[in-house]
């Protein structure tokens, strides 16, 4: 039985670059945060131990009573089924096909543990804790080593049919464009993303960029593209603008379809601060239909590197609440049924 006073959860989010583990109280306030390489080729045979590790190391420096730690919640990026609580073949993790990762959790913790995309349990964590606490309907998106997202409509996290909806990273920008991680040609994260700048960044340089700041940079990155193009650099200057021009088009049509409250963006790219958002911004307002771009802000994420991790958080929390509503019907069942066998029956 857990003890009295506000819940607690674990939460674990796995990236391709690194493991976040916490636990996450109600008030969306992380404790004994850890963070560690994933360590990608070591195989799910040696991370997912590692991880449940980090866990019990968590649970025990957090200064919180263990029983008070009612669930896990588990972010990872896709693709996953999320109601199955399996890890179908995320792109970022090679060989993590079919991993039960709920069912391995709940074995290792002995509290029930849900699982989602990482971009969308930020949106969740963004919208219970973050810049859109108080929205209706919030749109998210995370523009980071690939491009991510989530939606929160009328108040609910927007899961989709098959538990992977809010994939804008593959909104398509440009027909039979750059190919994409996903197998497509043009998707937004082929353009947008960190990874994506900083490649299309070095292709520009081997074609016709002999002359660009960028070509006496030995491994070139986002951040580099964004602070020659502020210096002037004319070629830089051209594929920032090519990013802000995909990205633009992408929320445009995000803000034409679900007409947010709030588009908030997080992500390393956003880092760049009002050389993304103030263009993207701008144009999100003249190109979008009018009711849905008076409507609409476009804002920065306000959990920064925590997001994923609180947003397992928000996971969990919505777990415990959809089970004590479940159990509530079915308690509510027996009783409604000996009342109305109690009734008098009338031909």
């Amino acid at each position: 039985m857990m003890a009295n006073g506000p819940r607690a959860v674990l939460s674990l989010d796995i990236g391709g670059t690194k493991l976040a583990v916490a636990v996450v109280t109600e008030d969306g306030r992380t404790h004994a945060l850890a963070v560690e390489p994933t360590r990608r080729e070591e195989g799910p045979g040696v991370i997912v131990p590692r991880l449940f590790a980090m866990g019990h190391r968590a649970i025990a420096d957090a200064g919180i009573p263990a029983d008070r730690i009612a669930a896990v919640g588990i972010s990872c990026g896709g693709p996953l089924d999320a109601s199955a609580g399996v890890l179908t073949g995320p792109l970022h993790l090679p060989g993590w096909v079919d991993l039960p990762i709920v069912a391995l959790a709940e074995r290792e913790f002995g509290i029930p543990a849900a699982l989602e995309n990482d971009a969308t349990a930020g949106a969740l964590g963004e919208f219970r804790y973050g810049a859109a606490l108080g929205a209706d309907t919030m749109v998210y998106l995370t523009i980071s080593t690939g491009i991510g997202g989530g939606a929160v409509i009328g108040g609910r996290l927007h899961r989709g049919a098959a538990g992977n909806g809010g994939e804008f990273g593959h909104v398509m920008v440009r027909t039979g464009g750059r190919l994409c991680l996903c197998g497509r040609r043009g998707c937004l994260e082929g353009y947008a993303s960190g990874t994506s700048i900083a490649a299309r960044a070095r292709e520009a340089v081997a074609e016709r960029g002999a002359d660009s700041a960028l070509a006496r940079i030995g491994e070139v990155r986002a951040e580099h593209v964004v602070a020659a193009a502020a210096a002037g650099d004319a070629l830089a200057a051209e594929l920032w603008e090519e990013t802000i021009d995909v990205l633009s088009v992408a929320i445009t049509d995000l803000v034409n379809v679900f007409e947010p409250d709030l588009v908030v963006l997080g992500g390393g790219v956003i880092r760049s601060g009002d050389a993304l958002l103030v263009p993207v911004r701008e144009r999100v307002a003249a190109s979008a239909m009018p009711p849905a771009a008076a409507a609409s802000t476009v804002v920065v994420a306000g959990l920064g590197d925590e997001v994923c991790v609180v947003g397992a958080g928000a996971v969990a929390f919505d777990h415990l609440d959809r089970l004590a509503a479940a159990s509530a019907t079915a308690d509510a069942a027996p009783a409604a049924a000996a009342a109305s066998a109690r009734e008098p029956h009338h031909v």
